[in-house]
């Protein structure tokens, strides 16, 4: 869902702070997760526990199994934050040094390797279209996309300029049980869970 005026991509960045005060206001009192783009403010009412958080918890450890000790996967806060381009995100995993996550308040896109995001059910536009623009505008090389729903996912790289602003312009699909390539590591994604369906209590299959 998202909140607020279609003209919040013309506006400047005093309405940006006033979205970025709104969204820190409700994280510790509202289930899900805020966050702040071009439209205006976005709740993914995602569960806790579960595949989501399975999912993030498995490719976090695998990255660190195979990356520099300089690095980390890291699924905590704070978020990244572009204030020029009006966009605050929290990935549900993200490459970044040690040192760069040792910053007061948000963190500079611009250090960032890669984001990782995994589908919620609530809301998968937000990671197949939100996030994919997003994260493209804040200049993250390197985008990765897991869904639970069908067990497969997507790998964005090579950001390139359009009429529209940066975008990906490369597009690696995988199914789950194939290796994949996140920048320069390769991990499994075998053993990963899928969402049931709420009503029968059995995996979805993929389309």
């Amino acid at each position: 869902m998202t909140i607020a005026p279609d003209d919040a991509r013309r506006d400047s960045s005093p309405q940006y702070r006033a979205m970025r005060d709104v969204v820190q206001s409700l994280d510790d009192t509202l289930p899900g997760k805020f966050e702040v783009t071009k439209e205006g403010i976005v709740h993914d009412m995602m569960s806790p526990g579960g595949p989501h958080e399975v999912t993030a918890a498995h490719v976090s450890r695998r990255l660190e199994r195979v990356m520099p000790d300089e690095l980390l996967a890291h699924n905590g806060t704070p978020d990244v934050e572009g204030e020029p381009e009006g966009i605050m995100r929290h990935p549900d995993v993200m490459v970044i040094a040690w040192e760069d996550l040792d910053v007061e308040g948000s963190i500079d896109p611009r250090t960032v390797h890669a984001a990782v995001e995994v589908v919620s059910r609530s809301n998968p536009e937000n990671d197949w279209v939100g996030k994919m623009r997003d994260y493209a505008l804040l200049g993250i090389p390197v985008y990765v996309i897991f869904d639970p729903r069908t067990g497969t996912g997507a790998v964005f790289t090579d950001i390139h300029a359009t009429p529209d602003g940066p975008r990906y312009a490369t597009r690696k699909d995988f199914v789950y049980g194939e290796d994949v390539t996140i920048g320069e590591w390769t991990i499994p994604t075998d053993g990963l869970p899928r969402y049931r369906d709420e009503e029968s209590g059995q995996a979805p299959t993929s389309g």
